[in-house]
């Protein structure tokens, strides 16, 4: 999580205060601010021109003073939202997992650090950008670009973009800080970018439109989308009853460890002895017995999963079947194509294989391939592998034995 916060006067902070820096800021001001008129903005200025033009041939001093109140309004309109964005700083909160199809939230702290004024009227161009995998495109001009359809590229340029403007709605206090709110949905798995890709403002009068470009943002990984399968009976299990135990929690026989209580365990699971030595409640935390264990082993061979759609529903089955499969105490271990197999001992190692499946791509198939347990370790019992299922299902075996089809 990006803990820093932007501000629009970045790298200033360390330099004195002068006049001559400050109205050189307001006649030359720093690189990607814009200021447009509004509509009303303009009718302001072509108002002023013909008050201007009819003064000058008239030589009315009324009109001269029409003028002069005319463009001191828009300068005070300039100098007071300079001083609205002076100070204010903001920063991007987004709290990782993030699941295709499920809503994400994102956070954005705006702080103003001025010492006696308020800021107004703020807004916050938010954007999360899905990442295309792969090699990047080579850069292709529309002359001599072959069969470059541009309407085309920018769809799919749009339709990998969610953007949402965050809108300051109350006054922010002097010293004050508050926070705005973003619902989104990540269209498919990958890695996101969500970033802070503007601020703008139209205070004070609305004659001017005030924006200011930002590049912060925070890189993300979309887990693949849960889908539903269909789970049938399978082999059990080739393990002698009580046999091993895994190092893992679980609700076996053998105890692993001692932990501090937590808001929800059993109070037949203190150990008082051990909690009056300590001074504080602690938990006895036992193996989990392994006579239900899988490994799981995805292979992503090209020749194999041809369809774009079904590959997509291969990754998202395999990620379902392996958080299924850990919330029971059930997946000793999982593995990727040829690399060694992890084991499944604690959340962040399968956070860490969903990260994994979240970017993998179809790769060239590779002759001969083995699992990563028979090449090094022998064979392994309750492997689970998958396969296509006709030309859009996926199903997943055991040994051999269908066990989910989705």
């Amino acid at each position: 999580m990006n803990s820093a916060y932007a501000t629009v006067q970045s790298g200033s902070r360390d330099r004195r205060f002068t006049w001559n820096r400050l109205l050189w800021a307001l006649v030359f001001p720093r690189r990607g601010q814009r200021i447009v008129p509004t509509v009303s903005g303009t009718l302001l200025i072509l108002l002023s021109f013909g008050i201007g033009t009819a003064a000058y041939n008239s030589a009315n001093n009324i009109l001269f003073i029409t003028l002069s109140l005319l463009l001191a309004c828009l300068i005070l309109s300039g100098v007071m939202s300079w001083l609205n964005f002076r100070g204010v700083a903001w920063r991007l909160e987004v709290a990782p997992p993030l699941r295709a199809g499920h809503d994400a939230q994102a956070g954005l702290a705006v702080r103003n650090g001025k010492g006696f004024l308020p800021s107004y009227g703020m807004w916050f161009d938010l954007v999360a950008r899905a990442e295309a995998e792969g090699p990047p495109a080579v850069a292709e001009s529309t002359i001599t670009g072959r069969g470059l359809d541009l309407r085309a590229e920018l769809a799919k340029a749009e339709a990998a973009e969610t953007r949402r403007q965050l809108f300051l709605r109350e006054r922010l206090d002097p010293a004050g800080e508050t926070r705005l709110e973003w619902t989104f949905q990540p269209a498919k798995r990958g890695r996101l970018t969500v970033a802070v890709s503007g601020v703008g403002s139209l205070f004070p009068f609305g004659f001017l439109r005030k924006t200011f470009s930002t590049e912060q943002q925070q890189e993300l990984v979309v887990w693949p989308a849960s889908v539903a399968y269909r789970r049938q009976s399978v082999a059990a299990e080739r393990h002698p009853a009580g046999g091993d135990r895994s190092p893992r929690a679980g609700s076996g026989g053998d105890l692993l460890a001692l932990r501090r209580y937590d808001a929800g365990d059993s109070h037949r699971l203190i150990h008082w002895k051990a909690s009056a030595r300590s001074g504080q409640l602690l938990v006895r935390q036992f193996a989990a017995e392994s006579t239900t264990g899988f490994a799981l082993w995805l292979r992503t061979d090209a020749a194999v999963w041809k369809r774009p759609e079904q590959f997509e529903l291969l990754v998202s089955l395999a990620a379902t079947m392996a958080e299924d499969l850990f919330r029971a105490g059930q997946l000793d271990s999982a593995a990727l194509d040829d690399e060694a197999p992890l084991p499944m001992r604690r959340v962040r190692d399968l956070e860490q294989f969903l990260d994994r499946l979240a970017v993998v791509q179809p790769r060239p198939e590779k002759a001969g391939a083995a699992a990563p347990w028979i090449t090094g370790h022998g064979n392994k019992r309750n492997l689970l592998t998958f396969a296509p299922d006709g030309a859009r299902g996926v199903s997943a075996f055991v040994d051999g034995e269908q066990a989910a089809k989705a």
